[in-house]
């Protein structure tokens, strides 16, 4: 696969403007990426932005906290399809795991694969939160449900991905499930690192940087 389709180019800044989206859409043309993730409050103008090239447009949901109702994120997810979303993002209830009531995540991640069938769903499990049994389970859950992805980290949390995070889940998942590094990836060598332990998506706001340091390397995929 193209290196660039590995990276979901990212802008996720409270103070985000029309200016900055502008730039992520032309840098997310530019060099091909996958993706754009945004807000929900920009998925039209990146789409906008976006209506001559084949890179797509994910958003959030839950986001960055995960403690919504299920209610107010399958109603996010919805509006999010709507205003013209390819690809969810969404945060599970992290209390809700810690409570260990399986049923409750299940349920709210059911819920809204079942509103997003047609799209791409990657479930953000917040690894910095979660011991390794917990990111087995998460795994193993996100693998009975079919959704796309697991993805490791909203990148507000008290850290991003890591080579460990990745490795647990690779072990654990199925066939069909697949893995979104994200979360303080900042350089080519990180990224290639986590493609190299089996991420198939690279979460990122660095993502120019690091195809201009692909450049310069010797060492590709």
């Amino acid at each position: 696969m193209q290196f660039s389709k590995y990276i979901d180019e990212t802008n996720l800044n409270p103070t985000a403007t029309l200016k900055d989206i502008k730039l992520l859409c032309d840098n997310a043309k530019k060099y091909n990426f996958k993706c754009v993730c945004v807000h929900p409050c920009n998925i039209s103008v990146a789409r906008k932005f976006l209506n001559d090239s084949e890179v797509k447009v994910c958003t959030v949901i839950g986001f960055p906290l995960g403690q919504n109702t299920t209610n107010i994120k399958v109603l996010e997810a919805k509006e999010a399809i709507e205003l013209g979303a390819e690809e969810i993002d969404m945060v599970i209830n992290i209390g809700r795991l810690k409570d260990m009531d399986y049923e409750y995540i299940k349920n709210e991640i059911s819920e809204i694969r079942n509103i997003t069938k047609n799209l791409i769903l990657k479930v953000i499990i917040e690894t910095c939160y979660l011991s390794m049994e917990e990111i087995k389970l998460m795994t193993e859950i996100c693998s009975e449900l079919k959704v796309n992805y697991i993805k490791t980290s909203t990148g507000f949390g008290e850290r991003g991905a890591s080579i460990e995070d990745i490795d647990i889940m690779n072990n654990f998942k199925s066939d069909n499930l697949k893995i979104k590094a994200s979360g303080g990836i900042r350089s080519y060598k990180e990224a290639l690192d986590m493609i190299n332990h089996g991420a198939s998506r690279i979460g990122t706001s660095k993502g120019v940087k690091i195809m201009e340091e692909r450049m310069t390397s010797n060492e590709t995929i």
